[in-house]
């Protein structure tokens, strides 16, 4: 049985195939902001994230036919339960619509696991969306009453490595308490509390650390001066798509800001380190969340295969608990690994409900 796993980032395709737990090959296709900004709606990009697909499996000798189930990476609807979850036409048209707020590229892993099944046949599944919802009250109360943060985060992966840590102590996730930080073309940083992702950043959202695509916590009355010579639409947009780097040099790539901070270039040296002091202050908020009762803080993303980052962050919050760094990410495996467990009766998928799991306070209604 062969799995196509889609998983579609802010700056990336990666595509990987299994042959049951056996991974065939991983490949991963990089696009510069400039690219995907032609796109005046992530919905537009189905098109082109589906041909590199194409190509990367005919690369490979395969065409999607071959293929048995489709895996996508998802985001976009309602916000859900964590797990495995079949995709069908109500999470496809809710996905497609942004019901849940997000327009973050995760959400085409469904679109196009949706779309490809249904012209070459198989089953399709998502994991751990990006809006899986497990946040505490508290967490979701803002300073404007019937404005409360929503949870929107790179779930998949964070829980893949919290799990996979625990493992490693003799542990088990839901015993423990962790702070988990994504750091790549998004950030998202989260206390992780006896199994639960209780709190954290808005990924995409407008919301922490500013990262090479995202705009990340802005002051609201400079950017309300901002959005006066702006559209909201403008402002949207580099919520996901082209803050941070995209904003200061125009360009997503990590690899060519870090050379200007390499060449002692003084503005690239400031935005770089001012992330990384910002990606600090997220995680120094999450331990005050814990209560100081942290059994780790597990680093993850592309961009921990920088050290000054680890260093870093390291240097500002080794001294809350010991850091563990685990370079790129785990989603492809963990996505196909727990469709197989589906598959072979060993779990259970769930169905999308078409609901929030959280629909308001009481006092709201």
């Amino acid at each position: 049985m062969k799995l196509l796993i889609i998983n579609p980032g802010s700056t990336s395709t990666k595509i990987s195939v299994f042959d049951e737990y056996n991974e065939v090959f991983e490949e991963s296709v990089f696009h510069d902001a400039p690219v995907l900004l032609q796109f005046d709606h992530v919905n537009g990009q189905v098109p082109f994230r589906k041909q590199v697909i194409v190509d990367i499996l005919a690369k490979h000798g395969l065409a999607p036919t071959d293929i048995d189930v489709y895996v996508g990476r998802g985001g976009g609807a309602h916000p859900q339960h964590t797990g495995v979850t079949f995709i069908d036409e109500t999470l496809y048209n809710d996905t497609l619509k942004g019901v849940g707020g997000s327009d973050h590229p995760a959400k085409l892993g469904v679109l196009l696991a949706y779309e490809m099944c249904k012209e070459y046949g198989g089953q399709m599944y998502t994991l751990n969306p990006t809006n899986v919802d497990e946040y505490s009250d508290l967490a979701r109360v803002t300073g404007i009453k019937g404005v409360y943060a929503n949870a929107q985060a790179h779930v998949l992966n964070q829980k893949a490595i919290a799990e996979k840590h625990a493992e490693s102590m003799g542990k088990k996730y839901e015993d423990c308490n962790f702070i988990v930080g994504h750091i790549d073309g998004g950030i998202t940083i989260h206390a992780h509390a006896k199994g639960r992702m209780v709190d954290g950043n808005v990924g995409a959202g407008g919301d922490g650390a500013f990262t090479p695509t995202r705009i990340g916590s802005v002051p609201v009355l400079p950017l309300l001066d901002y959005i006066e010579s702006h559209s909201v639409e403008e402002v949207r947009t580099m919520c996901s798509r082209s803050g941070g780097f995209v904003s200061y040099f125009g360009t997503s790539d990590a690899k060519a800001v870090h050379k200007l901070v390499e060449e002692n270039d003084p503005e690239a040296t400031l935005i770089w380190n001012a992330m990384i002091y910002q990606c600090c202050k997220q995680v120094g908020a999450m331990s005050a969340v814990l209560e100081g009762k942290v059994d780790g803080i597990l680093l993850t993303g592309g961009l921990m295969r920088y050290d000054d980052i680890i260093e870093g962050i390291r240097r500002r919050c080794g001294w809350i608990a010991p850091i563990t760094v685990y370079p790129g990410e785990m989603e492809q495996e963990a996505m196909a690994h727990s469709v197989l467990k589906v598959l072979h009766g060993e779990a259970e998928a769930i169905h999308y409900s078409g609901r929030p799991v959280w629909e308001g306070f009481n006092f709201n209604k």
